[in-house]
């Protein structure tokens, strides 16, 4: 790939595999998660939202001042779709580590773009 005249961040696609669903059900399981991730990473947050979808699954989305984070659970199939888009200093890798660790997840699938053109 060309290296990018003009880039504005990176954007971490995660998925998350083989999570058990007493870990990503509910909004008070993985809120602190979140939020706890963008802090090891030295994101600045700004402001959260969180929906708990019944009979469970959650949405989430964190804005940083860096840019944000989201996350959508399906405990039914022991998935989360998360992902951070940052264009500025921050640990993102270190975001990462920690939501897996958290969520107990038995595998992981990682894209990064560079956002640009």
């Amino acid at each position: 790939m060309d290296k990018l005249k003009h880039s504005f961040g990176r954007h971490f696609l995660i998925e998350l595999i083989g999570c058990p669903a007493e870990k990503i059900s509910r909004v008070e399981q993985v809120k602190p998660v979140l939020l706890q991730a963008a802090e090891v990473s030295r994101a600045t947050v700004v402001e959260h939202f969180f929906k708990q979808y019944e009979p469970h699954g959650v949405t989430g989305v964190i804005l940083i001042a860096e840019s944000h984070f989201s996350v959508h659970t399906w405990p039914e199939d022991e998935f989360v779709a998360f992902d951070i888009l940052t264009c500025g200093e921050m640990l993102p890798e270190q975001a990462v580590e920690h939501v897996r660790r958290e969520f107990g997840a038995r595998d992981m699938k990682q894209r990064i773009l560079e956002r640009g053109y």
